[in-house]
C-alpha cells in the first residue's frame, strides 16, 4: 500500500516516521519545502520520532519532495496534515496528479472545517476519489526539527473516521482496513461527517483562551507577557469557563442539525467528556474544565503562541499562528454560519469570534464558499 502525506510539518512528520515501522507500507511526503526535500534527497539520514520514555522511533520515508506529479504516482491513500487555510490549494494542486484508473483516498488529518464539502467541491472532476476524514489527530506531536525529528505527546486510544456522505459500503470497509493497517489504535467508523465537523476541538479550545489571555479585561490585554506559557497547563480560570460557555453553544448546533438531517450525532459528546475517554488516564484531575486542561499530562509543555514583542521587551500573541488562521478563520466561521442557517444562538462563539477578527486585523472576511449551498436541507 502506498500513502501520500501532504505536509511535512509535526503531524505529516510522525506519521511518516510511523507508517514506516510497517515495511509493508510505501510512504511519500509531498511538501511545500524545498530545504526539506533536498535534505532528503541528498543524504540518507533517518527521520527520528521521540515517543513514550524517551524512546526513538527511526525509518526513512520512500520519497520526500515537492513534486505532486511524483509524490502521488499510484498512490493509494492521502493523508493531508495542513491546516484548514492551505488545504484548498493543496486540493487544487493535486487534483490533475490523482490517480484515475482506481480509487484513491482522499482524507484529511484532523477531519474538521468541513473537509468533505470542500474536498468534494475541489476535487467534483474524480469520480473515482474517496473523501474521508479523521475525527482528531491520533497523535499530538511537537517541538518539530523540520525533516529530522519531533515528539510525540499523548495518543489516542481509538481512533474514528467518516467519509462523505456519498460513499459507499463497501469504500468504508476498505478505509477501515488501510488505517488499520497504519495505526496501532483500532479504528472506528462513524455514521455521518458532521460527528467530525461539530467535534469540539480548536475551533472552541484556542479562540477561548485567547480571549482570556488578551481579550477585554483580561490579564495581558495591554501588556505584553513576560516568559513564554502553556497553551493548557497555565489556562485561566476564565478560559476554562468561557470554553464550557462555546461548548455548551456547539451542542445546540449539534441538536439541532439532528433534528433538520434526521441523523444521529450522540457521538458528539461534551468536551470535557471528549477529553476524559480520550486522555482518562492521562488527567490528574477531571473534577472541572479548568482542573481538566491544567493537569492533562497529554498537554504538558505545549506552548502558547508567543513571540518576540517587536515594540519592547516581553512577548504578545503571534497573529500568523493557526490559532487565527485556522481555527477562528474557518473553524469558528464555519460554526457560526451553521448556527445562521439553522437558527441557533451562539452569542459566546460569536463574541470571541468577533474579538479575535478585530484584535487580528487581517483575517479573511468571507463565510466558508464551501458549505452546500442548500445545507441544512440536503440529506
Amino acid at each position: 500500500m502506498k500513502v501520500t502525506i501532504c505536509g511535512a510539518g509535526r503531524t505529516g512528520h510522525l506519521n511518516a516516521v510511523l507508517f514506516k515501522q510497517n515495511p509493508d507500507i510505501e510512504v511519500s511526503v509531498l511538501t511545500n519545502s524545498t530545504a526539506v526535500a533536498e535534505q532528503w534527497d541528498k543524504d540518507d539520514a533517518l527521520w527520528q520520532a521521540e515517543i513514550q520514555d524517551n524512546r526513538i522511533l527511526s525509518a526513512r520515508p520512500d520519497h520526500v519532495g515537492t513534486d505532486p506529479g511524483k509524490a502521488l504516482e499510484n498512490t493509494d491513500i492521502v493523508v493531508i496534515t495542513q491546516p484548514a487555510q492551505a488545504r484548498l490549494a493543496l486540493l487544487l494542486r493535486i487534483e490533475p496528479h490523482l490517480p484515475r484508473d482506481k480509487s484513491v483516498f482522499v482524507g484529511a488529518i484532523p477531519g474538521f472545517c468541513g473537509f468533505d464539502w470542500l474536498a468534494a467541491k475541489a476535487l467534483s472532476s474524480h469520480d473515482n476519489v474517496v473523501i474521508w476524514g479523521m475525527k482528531d489527530v491520533p497523535h499530538i506531536a511537537f517541538d518539530l526539527i523540520a525533516g529530522k525529528r519531533v515528539r510525540m505527546g499523548g495518543a489516542k486510544a481509538d481512533l474514528f473516521v467518516a467519509l462523505h456522505r456519498r460513499e459507499s459500503a463497501t469504500s468504508s470497509a476498505a478505509l477501515v482496513a488501510m488505517l488499520n493497517c497504519l495505526y496501532d489504535a483500532p479504528v472506528a467508523q462513524l455514521q455521518d461527517y458532521l460527528e467530525i465537523t461539530l467535534t469540539p476541538g480548536n475551533a472552541l479550545m484556542h479562540p477561548a483562551v485567547l480571549y482570556a489571555l488578551v481579550g477585554p479585561g483580561a490579564p495581558w490585554e495591554n501588556r505584553p507577557f513576560d516568559d513564554f506559557l502553556c497553551w493548557w497547563s497555565d489556562c485561566p480560570q476564565a478560559g476554562a469557563e468561557l470554553l464550557e460557555a462555546c461548548d455548551a453553544e456547539n451542542q445546540a448546533i449539534r441538536r439541532a442539525s439532528e433534528a433538520h438531517l434526521g441523523v444521529d450525532l450522540s457521538s458528539v459528546k461534551p468536551l470535557r467528556q471528549e477529553l476524559i475517554e480520550a486522555y482518562g488516564h492521562q488527567i490528574e484531575d477531571s473534577r472541572t474544565m479548568y482542573t481538566l486542561l491544567r493537569t492533562n499530562r497529554a498537554y504538558a509543555g505545549i506552548r502558547a503562541p508567543l513571540i518576540p514583542n517587536p515594540n519592547g521587551p516581553g512577548l504578545v500573541i503571534d497573529r500568523e499562528s493557526r490559532a487565527f488562521h485556522e481555527d477562528i478563520a474557518f473553524g469558528q466561521a464555519l460554526l457560526i454560519t451553521m448556527a445562521e442557517r439553522l437558527g441557533v444562538a451562539v452569542p459566546a462563539i460569536a463574541r470571541t469570534y468577533q474579538w479575535a477578527r478585530d484584535y487580528h486585523g487581517g483575517l479573511a472576511g468571507s463565510i466558508p464558499d464551501y458549505i452546500p449551498s442548500n445545507w441544512p436541507e440536503a440529506a
